[in-house]
């Protein structure tokens, strides 16, 4: 198992714990390009997450459909093991229903 997708499983394990409802989205040729790896809904907000690998880069793509949930009120990031601890604290302030402010940044390093 390669790196991005380890860091995959430990962030689907995190949503676990607290609560969310997730899917795991597989891109094919039937559906659109560049939506995030992970949707998901914590404290019934929707949270879009790319997993990247810390030397990972996002597409030009998948910045834009990250930008598009967060302009239609939903929250979405491009993750990097870095930026692990941010995203838990994300989710833990959705799980209490918490506002996020559209402010952060869009990668979480």
């Amino acid at each position: 198992m390669g790196p991005e997708k380890r860091f995959e499983e430990k962030i689907k394990k995190m949503l676990d714990e607290n609560g969310a409802w997730y899917v795991k989205f597989f891109a094919n040729r039937n559906t659109p390009s560049g939506i995030p790896d992970i949707l998901a809904c914590v404290g019934g907000e929707f949270l879009g997450i790319e997993v990247k690998s810390q030397t990972g880069h996002p597409s030009a793509l998948q910045i834009h459909h990250v930008e598009k949930i967060r302009k239609a009120g939903g929250c979405a990031y491009i993750v990097y093991p870095s930026g692990f601890d941010q995203l838990v604290n994300i989710v833990e302030r959705l799980k209490r229903g918490k506002v996020i402010s559209p402010l952060l940044p869009i990668e979480l390093k």
